[in-house]
């Protein structure tokens, strides 16, 4: 499975809108990296995450309409989470983050 979870320094970040940083992991975290995007754009956000094959994107706050599009496109999507990427990472390799979570 292939997550990707967008970043604001080393949290979250509260807005898909606004990403200009995501981190991508694959094999279980065994394989991690982070990518800068040239400019926060919610329609290149959504379509770098169909070009990556991801399985899974975890973020803060989305609007609805690209919530509903990468679900569409078969994307599962955890929103409204907010802490550590490395915590949350931990927390969706065990299968234990819901939306809305706040991780510590």
């Amino acid at each position: 499975m292939k997550i990707l979870i967008t970043l604001e320094k080393d949290h979250v970040a509260p807005r898909f809108d606004l990403t200009r940083e995501v981190l991508i992991a694959e094999n279980k975290g065994e394989k991690v990296r982070t990518v800068i995007l040239p400019r926060s754009s919610p329609e290149e956000l959504c379509s770098f995450i169909l070009a990556e094959n991801v399985d899974l994107v975890v973020c803060g706050g989305i609007e609805e309409t690209y919530y509903q599009y990468l679900l569409w496109k078969k994307i599962r999507v955890i929103d409204r989470v907010i802490g550590p990427a490395k915590e949350v990472l931990k927390r969706v390799i065990e299968n234990n983050l819901k939306e809305g979570e706040i991780v510590k």
